[in-house]
């Protein structure tokens, strides 16, 4: 492999770590694209007079429950692609310190063999064999025989490991290109999914704003109306409303449930993980990761990843996962209760566990 090649393009990956130390947005409180495309525009925002009766503030609950849910889809996608970034940084850091480490490695071994050359050299330019035979001395001749199988051996050995290193490094290159071109799909990703969240968030709030504070206050109640039907019609399926008691939980689930607990009352932020604030699958993995068992960033890996149990069996510490796109999660905490952090606008807080459509339960500590 050419040498000035490599050495541009370790030159290339070096300077191009500060550009990986460089934080993506992740944490900060959404605020809406001044000008988004159009593929990422809100949707329309229909803007008839205040509504005048229950069906107009069901009509508008279902619609903001919608926008939501699609904000919280987008964001498992941009926490996805957060988390692939920074394994694709981490890479390419390590590929450019083995492209470095590789040249300083090529350089010495490229010195030794000039070295080998310029003793040749100094012998009169006869290879080691023709000075043997030249020689009248039988103990010379012998130790000569010594010397000149050390000496090819040597000589050998860096040849072989020059091309050995050589081949190394061209594999470096080609890795380090592959990673750089993946974490910039990844970075593309995470832009398209907060064009999303902005929107979707700023659609709801938009509809909310329309609201007088006396429908907005009905409107609330409509919401947790529509929970409690749906976790009533969830207990009413299942053989007691006492599933899984707390005794039944592992020491490591226990922990999970208290560190989820006590985050009770911390704001909803996209793309957070705490301390001070969390989105559903931030709060439950770092629940998890606080009790000793890192799991999975996202719902959807979540839900992918980790061993899956029949609901009959579940017990606090177990996550739920809601909805067909796996898009929503929270932490069982018995009694037929969750614990999770909703969605924007509200806060970590205690919920039925049966008050969203459930996809299934899964077991972190299984």
């Amino acid at each position: 492999m050419n040498r000035r090649h490599c050495a541009a393009a370790a030159i290339t990956l070096v300077c191009a770590l500060g550009l990986l130390t460089v934080p993506v947005q992740a944490m900060a409180a959404p605020t809406p694209d001044s000008s988004p495309s159009p593929s990422a525009s809100a949707p329309a925002v229909p803007s008839p007079a205040a509504p005048s009766s229950e069906k107009d503030l069901e009509k508008i609950r279902e619609q903001i429950e919608t926008l939501y849910r699609q904000a919280g889809a987008a964001t498992d996608a941009y926490n996805l692609a957060e988390e692939q970034t920074k394994k694709q940084s981490g890479e390419i850091v390590k590929l450019a310190k083995a492209i470095v480490d590789g040249q300083a490695r090529i350089a010495e071994l490229k010195d030794r063999a000039g070295a080998q050359a310029r003793e040749q050299y100094r012998n009169g330019g006869l290879p080691p064999g023709a000075q043997l035979v030249l020689s009248d001395d039988p103990q010379l001749f012998l130790d000569g025989v010594n010397k000149v199988r050390t000496s090819q051996q040597a000589s050998k050995t860096v040849l072989a490991e020059l091309t050995r290193t050589q081949e190394d490094l061209e594999t470096y290159t080609q890795d380090a290109s592959s990673n750089w071109h993946k974490l910039e799909t990844n970075r593309v990703k995470q832009a398209e999914a907060k064009k999303k969240i902005n929107a979707q968030i700023a659609a709801a709030e938009k509809l909310e704003s329309r609201l007088a504070k006396k429908e907005l206050a009905r409107l609330r109640q409509l919401e947790q109306d529509a929970a409690n039907r749906a976790q009533s019609a969830w207990l009413a399926t299942r053989p007691t409303p006492n599933i899984a008691v707390s005794g039944s939980t592992t020491a490591a689930g226990k922990a999970a449930v208290a560190f989820a607990t006590a985050q009770i009352g911390k704001p909803y932020v996209w793309g957070a993980t705490g301390p001070g604030s969390y989105d559903c699958s931030g709060l439950t993995s770092k629940a998890w990761a606080a009790a000793g068992r890192p799991i999975p960033r996202t719902s959807q890996e979540q839900w992918r990843l980790l061993p899956r149990i029949d609901i009959q069996d579940m017990r606090p510490g177990d996550l739920i996962i809601y909805h067909a796109d796996a898009s929503h999660v929270g932490m069982y905490v018995g009694d037929g209760a969750i614990v999770h952090s909703p969605r924007p606008g509200r806060h970590v807080t205690l919920a039925g566990a049966g008050s969203m459509k459930i996809l299934g339960v899964v077991r972190p500590d299984r």
